[in-house]
């Protein structure tokens, strides 16, 4: 079957949580968190019916929905080692497990896990459970249309091998400062990345994390690289 002309749809669903609908019709879910999200659309709440859920790493503004999901609709999980067991506590069977640098193939995607510098401690309760590290994710779907989750990171210099291996054309970036890079950073790693188009995320939350589109667009200067500022349940095809 032939994906060429079809859309990769990117829906934000507030903070880091994305709804990405593939050429194939396949929803992936990036960092579920949705009910507790105070920027999620009530309407997205219950999100429907999920292919394949994506963690970056095991904080709660990444991780809260995936247990609810994965239950619901039995799809697999993509996440590093630390992370599956901690699933696997919860019921969880259809993981897939994998580390930084390892490429694998889930619903007709190739998904290579990359860098993040950030942290990744697990709540359960009252305890604070190790997570492994944190990482990103890049993506290229059936129609070859790469793209680039950057996770909660800092920007970093390796961003440019990134570039070099895979020429990603559109990144999702944090951009709220404080817990991740700021507007300044997010326009020099979109830069090192070499893309055409910038989803900014994880801004606007909770006011601490107090960068915008706007000031990433002012850093960018004569880049030509296009910010799309969504709002909550909004959709880029």
């Amino acid at each position: 079957m032939s994906y060429l002309g079809k859309e990769t749809t990117f829906t934000w669903l507030g903070h880091a949580t994305f709804l990405i609908e593939t050429p194939s019709g396949r929803r992936v879910i990036v960092d579920p968190w949705l009910e507790g999200n105070p920027k999620c659309p009530e309407e997205f709440h219950d999100p429907g019916p999920i292919d394949l859920i994506l963690l970056t790493h095991g904080h709660f503004d990444h991780i809260a929905d995936v247990v609810p999901l994965g239950l619901k609709h039995g799809c697999p999980v993509v996440t590093n080692p630390e992370i599956a067991v901690w699933l696997r506590s919860k019921g969880l069977e259809t993981i897939i497990e994998m580390n930084k640098g390892g490429t694998i193939e889930a619903c007709a995607l190739q998904i290579t896990m990359t860098n993040a510098h950030h942290s990744s401690g697990i709540t359960d309760g009252d305890q604070i459970i190790y997570g492994g590290e944190p990482a990103g994710y890049l993506v290229e779907t059936e129609n070859e249309f790469r793209f680039y989750i950057a996770g909660d990171t800092c920007v970093f210099g390796d961003m440019a091998l990134i570039r070099e291996l895979h020429n990603p054309f559109l990144a999702i970036l944090p951009i709220g400062d404080h817990y991740t890079m700021g507007p300044r950073e997010a326009a020099k790693a979109a830069n090192l990345l070499g893309v055409q188009v910038v989803i900014p995320c994880h801004f606007g939350t909770f006011p601490v994390l107090h960068g915008t589109p706007e000031q990433m667009r002012e850093a960018l200067g004569r880049l030509q690289v296009q910010v799309v500022d969504l709002a909550p349940g909004e959709t880029l095809e």
